[in-house]
């Protein structure tokens, strides 16, 4: 049986900076079960306090000290977490302040940098990419799509939306996205729309028995879930996109970001961090 510790990601804002480190480095510990607790907005002592004993009920319940990953700027709040019975990874010390130094200047010091709508022009280039996603989801409308950085194709199900929407709000990536539809497999032609910006579109596919696991939930016993469905459309759709000199990815085994990026690798699509 795996052993169990409590882990505590602590942030004076949204907390998601250090979740993601914390967690791609719990990620190499796999004999170890972890309970995640993220605690966002602790930014004044008495919110330390409450965290502080947070983690004592952790201790005490575990038997085991907890692990408290923290991006708490302000030095007292940083000084006062320190005093805790656990193992404090602290990003501003191991990061910010070897950074100070080699640059020879101090740092800002100003909470939520990472993730806040401060800068306006950039916070609203990724909303308008957001907007425009869901505008163009699921070939809903052609109007504009020469706007869009990206068209995705694949038969429904394969993972179109999540991506599309992953690379819009992550990215600000204008993210367009039409299903292969049966008459377009047929045909064995794109959709007239997408001919002019064929240079723009990539495909994604996905296994016929991952796919009809999918479809299965949405409309269970179905022609549309069903295996054969899945292999003739799965098929069809990878010999259109051979045919129209289409790239795609298999989205089977693959996580929304491990798409996400290797997409904006392959289409040199500008990578913006928000």
């Amino acid at each position: 049986m795996p052993h169990r510790r409590t882990a505590f990601f602590v942030s004076d804002r949204t907390g998601i900076t250090v979740e993601m480190l914390g967690n791609s480095l719990l990620t190499q510990f796999d004999d170890i079960e972890f309970q995640r607790v993220t605690l966002p907005f602790v930014d004044n002592l008495e919110k330390v306090r409450e965290v502080m004993n947070r983690i004592e009920r952790a201790n005490a319940a575990s038997g085991m000290r907890s692990l408290v990953f923290t991006s708490l700027m302000k030095p007292d709040l940083r000084e006062e977490i320190n005093k805790a019975n656990c193992m404090v990874l602290d990003v501003v010390d191991r990061f910010i302040v070897p950074l100070e130094e080699e640059l020879g200047t101090k740092s800002a010091h100003a909470i939520g940098r990472s993730h806040s709508a401060g800068n306006f022009k950039d916070y609203n280039h990724r909303i308008e990419a957001v907007n425009y996603t869901l505008a163009h989801d699921d070939g809903m409308t052609n109007r504009n799509l020469e706007q869009a950085d990206i068209i995705l194709v694949g038969v429904s199900r394969s993972g179109k939306t999540p991506t599309c929407l992953y690379l819009a709000l992550q990215f600000g990536v204008k993210a367009a996205n039409y299903p292969l539809i049966p008459e377009d497999l047929e045909r064995m032609k794109l959709p007239p729309a997408l001919l002019p910006l064929r240079h723009k579109v990539y495909g994604l596919t996905i296994m016929p028995d991952r796919l009809q696991q999918i479809r299965q939930e949405r409309k269970p016993d179905s022609k549309y879930a069903s295996i054969e469905n899945c292999k003739w459309e799965v098929t069809a759709a990878e010999t259109l996109m051979q045919q129209a000199g289409i790239a795609h990815l298999n989205s089977t085994t693959k996580s929304i970001e491990e798409l996400a990026t290797t997409l904006l690798h392959e289409a040199h699509l500008v990578r913006r961090v928000y």
